[in-house]
C-alpha cells in the first residue's frame, strides 16, 4: 500500500456530534496479531460519546480519536504473525473500544475480532451485526442463561440491540415481551415478540409480572421500574450504566452490568442464524462516510429501528 493518509472522521475534544470533523488521518500500522481492513461500512452507536474512552486504561488523553466500532469490508493486509485471516477475505466484527474505531477507510483490528462476513448480508447489513447482536447473545445467554420456556422483557426492543435480543430470545424458546414507541409496537410484534407494550400508553409495571429476565437498554427510571416485574432471584441485565453499589439491596432479585466484549466464535454463530434466515439486521438507513455528523445526531434525536450504518466505499469503489 502506497497511500499514507486516509478519509476519517475524528473527534479532536469531549463533546458530541458536533466535534465530528471529517478529514485526512493517517493510516494505521499494524501491531503484532492485527490485519488492516478496508472499511466498506460502519455501524454507528449514538450513545459513544458517553462512554468513558477519552483516555486509555492508563490515563493518557486518546484525541483525537476515530469513532464507530462495527465494521465490515475487505482484509489488505496482515500482520506477520496471523495465520488464520486471508487478505481478499471480506470480514466483519466488533473492534476494541481503546482503538480507533471504523468510521475510516482503513482499521486495524485484532484478528481474533474478526469472522467471516455472513453470505447473505451486503457490507451495510454485516456492519449494523456485530455490537447490537453481540450485546445481545451475551447478555441473553452468557449472563442470563436464558432457556425455552422462560419469560424475557426486552425494553427498547425496536432498537439496535433490542431487535436482535426479540429474534434471538425467541429462536432460544422464550415468552418474549418488549416494550417500543407507538409507531414501533407492530414492527416489534413481526420480530417475533408475543407481547408488546406501547410505553407511551401503558406502564409496563402495570401489565407485566413474574418474568425470569429484564433486558434494560434504555436507562433512565427504567431500570428501579423494572424491578417489580420480575419473579423472585429473577435477574435484571442493563447495558447502559454502572449501577451505584446499592442498586439490589434488599431485593429478592438480581442486577447486572457488563460491556459487550468481541467473539469471534459468537459471529460465527450469528453469521450461521443470518444466513439461515432465523435472524436479521435491522438498517434504518445508510448514510455517506462525510455526512457522520449527521448520522449520530439522527441517531440522538429519533431513536432509529436497528442501526444507522456509515457507507465508506461506493458502488464504484470510492469514499463516500
Amino acid at each position: 500500500m502506497t497511500k499514507a493518509t486516509m478519509k476519517a472522521i475524528r473527534i479532536h475534544r469531549r463533546g458530541g456530534p458536533e466535534a465530528l470533523v471529517y478529514e485526512d488521518a493517517p493510516i494505521p500500522a499494524l501491531q503484532p496479531g492485527d490485519v488492516l481492513v478496508r472499511v466498506h461500512a460502519a455501524g454507528i452507536s449514538p450513545a459513544e460519546f458517553t462512554w468513558q474512552i477519552w483516555e486509555t486504561p492508563e490515563g493518557r488523553s486518546r484525541l483525537p480519536l476515530i469513532p464507530s466500532h462495527e465494521v465490515s469490508g475487505v482484509v489488505v493486509a496482515v500482520a506477520p504473525d496471523v495465520r488464520d485471516v486471508e487478505v481478499g477475505g471480506a470480514v466483519y466484527g466488533l473492534t476494541d473500544f481503546f482503538r480507533e474505531g471504523g468510521a475510516a477507510e482503513y482499521v486495524a483490528v485484532r484478528a481474533t475480532d474478526l469472522a467471516p462476513k455472513p453470505r447473505s448480508l451486503d457490507h451495510a447489513s454485516a456492519a449494523a451485526t456485530p455490537l447490537s447482536a453481540l450485546t445481545a447473545w451475551q447478555a441473553l445467554f452468557d449472563h442470563a442463561r436464558l432457556t425455552p420456556g422462560q419469560r424475557v422483557l426486552i425494553h427498547g426492543a425496536a432498537g439496535g440491540v433490542g431487535s436482535f435480543a426479540v429474534q434471538l430470545a425467541r429462536w432460544r424458546g422464550a415468552h418474549v415481551i418488549g416494550t417500543a414507541s407507538a409507531r414501533n409496537v407492530d414492527f416489534v410484534r413481526k420480530l417475533g415478540a408475543d407481547d408488546v407494550i406501547d410505553r407511551e400508553a401503558t406502564p409496563f409495571e402495570t401489565v407485566v409480572h413474574d418474568v425470569d429476565v429484564v433486558l434494560d437498554t434504555i436507562g433512565s427510571t427504567i431500570r428501579e421500574r423494572s424491578w417489580s416485574v420480575l419473579r423472585q432471584d429473577g435477574l435484571l441485565v442493563t447495558i447502559v450504566r454502572p449501577p451505584p453499589p446499592e442498586w439490589v439491596a434488599g431485593r429478592a432479585v438480581r442486577g447486572l452490568f457488563f460491556i459487550v466484549e468481541p467473539s469471534r466464535t459468537q459471529l460465527n454463530e450469528l453469521s450461521r442464524l443470518i444466513d439461515a434466515g432465523i435472524i436479521r439486521p435491522i438498517v434504518e438507513a445508510v448514510l455517506p462516510l462525510h455526512q457522520a455528523r449527521e448520522a449520530y445526531e439522527r441517531g440522538i434525536r429519533d431513536h432509529p429501528r436497528g442501526k444507522l450504518v456509515l457507507a465508506v466505499v461506493g458502488e464504484n469503489g470510492g469514499t463516500r
